[in-house]
Order: C-alpha cells, then sequence, then structure tokens
C-alpha cells in the first residue's frame, strides 16, 4: 500500500501526451494540489520510458494514442521494467477493447479525457493508494462483452481493409486470398459482432475500439 501523499512527500506525476495543450490542461488540474505534483512530461511513449527511467515517477497518465508508440506498448514495456509502476490511461475511448487492452498491459486505471476535470484528482489518490479506477460506464461496457468470441487477426486484417472502403474483391486481392474467403470471414466477423451488415459491422468495431479511425 502506496503512503498517501503529503505536502511534504508529494504524489510525483509522469505526464505523457502528444498534445502540449492536453498535458498543460492536465498541469493546471494538478497544480493547485498540495500533495501531488507534476515530476515530468512526455509526448509520446518512447519518451515515456526514458522518463520513467530518469524521474521513477509514482504515477503516470499515458495517453492511448500516440505517434513513435502507443499507451499501450509504453505501459508494457514499463512494467515489464518496473512490475509497480502505476498507470493511469488517459482516452477518448470509451469502447471495452481498448480499455481491456490497457487492463491487460497492465494498467492501473481508466480514465476518459472529458473526465478529466472532474475526475483526475481522484483517480490518481486512489491508484496511488493501490486501487483500481475505471469509469462505471467503461466497466459496463466490458462486463457487457466479457464472454464475447475476439475477432482473429484475420478478421482485424479483413475489417480494418472493409474499413477503410474496400470491395470484398479488393480486399480479397490485398490479402491474397479468394473473395470467397473474404465472405467466409466477413460473416463470421458479423455473426461476433452481432451486426445487420458489413457498414454496421464496421460502425461496432469503431465503437468498441476493436478497429482505429
Amino acid at each position: 500500500m502506496s503512503v498517501a501523499g503529503t505536502a511534504d512527500r508529494p504524489i510525483r506525476i509522469l505526464v505523457v501526451d502528444d498534445h502540449p495543450l492536453m498535458r498543460e490542461g492536465i498541469a493546471a488540474v494538478i497544480k493547485g494540489e498540495q500533495d501531488m505534483v507534476v515530476a515530468a512530461e512526455a509526448s509520446n511513449g518512447r519518451e515515456a520510458i526514458e522518463c520513467f527511467r530518469r524521474h521513477r515517477p509514482d504515477i503516470v497518465l499515458m495517453d492511448l494514442q500516440m505517434p513513435e508508440m502507443d499507451g499501450v506498448t509504453a505501459t508494457i514495456a514499463i512494467r515489464a521494467e518496473w512490475p509497480d509502476a502505476r498507470i493511469v490511461m488517459l482516452t477518448t475511448y470509451r469502447g471495452d477493447i481498448q480499455a481491456l487492452r490497457s487492463l491487460q498491459a497492465g494498467a492501473s486505471g481508466y480514465l476518459l479525457k472529458n473526465m478529466i476535470r472532474s475526475d483526475l484528482l481522484a483517480a490518481i489518490r486512489s491508484v496511488h493508494a493501490g486501487e483500481r479506477r475505471i469509469p462505471r460506464e467503461v466497466a459496463a461496457e466490458l462486463a457487457a462483452h466479457v464472454t464475447d468470441d475476439a475477432l482473429s487477426a484475420r478478421e482485424l486484417d479483413v475489417l480494418k481493409l472493409v474499413a477503410a472502403g474496400n470491395s470484398n474483391r479488393r480486399v480479397a486481392d490485398q490479402l491474397k486470398v479468394t473473395e470467397e474467403t473474404v465472405k467466409s470471414h466477413m460473416k463470421n466477423i458479423m455473426n461476433k459482432l452481432v451486426a445487420r451488415d458489413r457498414t454496421h459491422a464496421v460502425m461496432i468495431a469503431l465503437k468498441r475500439g476493436i478497429i482505429d479511425s
């Protein structure tokens, strides 16, 4: 159990986000708190790992989507080297898949960016105290899909190409398979996602974070 932050020993925080304005906004929320301080900032996952090595923060606020190295990959790398690292993932994605990937990578918290002003400080203190912090709506999405069959790697490849506007024939050409194989994959995808058609399947996949927009 971590010792609670105090004015003499504040919770030291590493803020990781590729948008400077977001980092400034987070720093502004933290600035008025006596029991926490921003120890360092990073703009991508690679920088986050280096900053963690240099500063050994108590909490990492990690953006999910970043250039060069995303938040999930950086979380896995940090936790591999420092298993006790406490990381809160910050994201605009409400989907269960992104939350599941973050938690499986070792994140202790998952916070939507539109909740930063209302929930960030409580999330930092909770995770620092050894607790997990997940928004109720995200937890509900996780519970709703806990028994779902995951899409295979090939099904994901097909769905991403379909989402990019490709016909079955073009998907088949790019993946070096037959058009019938693509149709079979799409049938399985629609069954797993409970989708009416391919467009609906793409919409569901984007909403849940199975594929990126």
